[in-house]
């Protein structure tokens, strides 16, 4: 079959368009023979953990070097502050591995990758992926503006054979509510465009683990929902001339729905161990203890670890977006309030251990030298959204606590309109303070040196259990 070469758009507000042919020529034409001519594709935004950015790489290794028979360009549409990052492929919200995701990207797009402020490159692309930021407002309600602008600029910009792809995590509704009627508004000579024939609209959540190189985005099974059966075979082509595995799904409601209980699963079992390190606390039980031998189950169980409290920006905040849109249907999503409650509180659980410990010592929490290791809100990643061990600070410094952190992967940070920067981990630093707390457990961080310098230590995360088993040193080592 002859076409015309396809292009497609991702961009981090990801915008994509494609050939006016019809819908049943669209599959074939996604997935172009080696002689047809170079794709183009492009994302727009910045979405938090750089789905976009790996998804276009990833595209065009498929399409371009790792066949060797195709090339193409890349496209990134993007705010005029984060441009820089965008053209140098940096992860400007740290939520990717620090040693993979830029010299991924950059490698992968070689040297065809084009940064760029203006949105009218949506003429001149076949699909467009929407990857914007969708935080909450102070009430806790989804911030729907990202979303809405990007299907603005993308409805100014429409043509016949373009495809669509919203990937910003949301509530279910929100692609056939929102993104869906801002494109129906556009008329081509007069005529209305109609989805599924003249364009093509889909969603699909993003699925990644910051820090991980296990599994990546390439082999990660993406989920798929159309606005129609059309809209799903073409955004299924799409997908599958750049990734492994594509799982089709009825709707894009469904599709919507499998982030937010991916999510909320994780959310609701993270408080459930949270709860559980409390009662054991309180029974005088190790709950280290108990989960790993509960992990010698082969069926029924799954374990999960208790912390600091819950951090990131997709498992403290996506389950919130379902609890709203049940609201709207007058359903009280009970086990999302009691989760978030539970996780929530165990910063303030945190502080109170630290005080304890303290006043088992004879000292108090006011003016105690506290020093906070691991600051991001998992290890080894430099991503500090909604990180708990922000909080745990914040709750220190309210209570008098002189605090200072140390972190390799954050140099600085701004808290409550206060600039801390990282303090050098010496042997000196760890025997003046009074007490260490190990808030993010760091692979770089070596635990039996940090016991042997230190006289107080609060350990969330179990990082000294091994060590404190065969070198249990002068330190008191108070666990959750």
């Amino acid at each position: 079959m002859d076409v015309d070469p396809k292009r497609v758009a991702g961009l981090n507000n990801g915008y994509s368009h494609v050939p006016d042919i019809p819908s049943e020529q669209l599959a074939a034409l996604l997935k172009p023979p080696a002689a047809q001519e170079p794709e183009r594709a492009a994302y727009n935004g910045h979405h938090h953990d750089g789905t976009g950015s790996h998804l276009v790489s990833d595209y065009h290794t498929e399409n371009g070097h790792g066949h060797g028979n195709g090339s193409g360009s890349v496209f990134g549409a993007e705010a005029a502050p984060a441009l820089p990052a965008v053209e140098t492929a940096t992860d400007t919200t740290h939520a990717a591995s620090a040693e993979t995701q830029p010299a991924q990207t950059a490698e992968k797009a070689g040297g065809s990758f084009q940064a760029t402020t203006d949105y009218d490159i949506l003429f001149d692309v076949d699909a467009v992926i929407i990857c914007v930021p969708t935080p909450l407002s102070h009430t806790k309600d989804p911030d729907m503006s990202y979303i809405i602008t990007a299907a603005d600029e993308i409805a100014r910009r429409l043509h016949h054979g373009m495809a669509i792809v919203l990937e910003s995590t949301t509530y279910p509704g929100t692609t056939e509510e929102i993104v869906l009627p801002r494109l129906h508004r556009v008329k081509i000579d007069r005529t209305q465009l109609e989805v599924g024939k003249d364009f093509f609209l889909a969603f699909s959540p993003e699925r990644i683990d910051p820090g991980r190189t296990d599994w990546t985005v390439q082999i990660t099974p993406k989920v798929i929902g159309g606005i129609t059966p059309q809209c799903l075979e073409v955004t299924k082509a799409l997908y599958e001339s750049a990734l492994e595995t594509v799982v089709p799904v009825s709707t894009t409601g469904t599709a919507e729905m499998v982030k937010l209980l991916e999510n909320t699963f994780r959310a609701v079992n993270i408080a459930l161990i949270n709860e559980v390190a409390i009662m054991c606390d309180r029974l005088g039980v190790d709950v280290w203890e108990v989960i790993e031998a509960a992990k010698t189950k082969p069926f029924g169980y799954m374990p999960f670890y208790p912390g600091p409290g819950l951090g990131g920006h997709c498992i403290p905040i996506d389950p919130h977006y379902l609890a709203w849109k049940m609201k709207t249907l007058n359903y009280n999503a009970r086990f999302i309030q009691l989760a978030a409650e539970i996780n929530f509180g165990m910063p303030g659980y945190v502080l109170d251990k630290i005080a304890d410990a303290l006043n088992e010592q004879g000292k108090s929490l006011k003016n105690a030298r506290i020093l906070l290791l691991g600051v991001t809100y998992k290890a080894d990643v430099t991503d500090l959204r909604e990180s708990p061990a922000l909080d745990l600070l914040h709750l220190l410094q309210e209570k008098g606590a002189q605090c200072i952190y140390h972190d390799p992967h954050i140099s600085r940070l701004t808290l409550d309109g206060r600039l801390y920067t990282c303090t050098p981990l010496t042997e000196t630093l760890l025997e003046h303070s009074d007490c260490v707390v190990i808030a993010t457990a760091h692979s770089s961080y070596d635990w039996q040196w940090i016991m042997e310098h230190s006289k107080l230590i609060i350990d969330t995360r179990n990082a000294t259990a091994t060590v404190a088993a065969t070198h249990p040193g002068n330190v008191q080592i108070v666990k959750l």
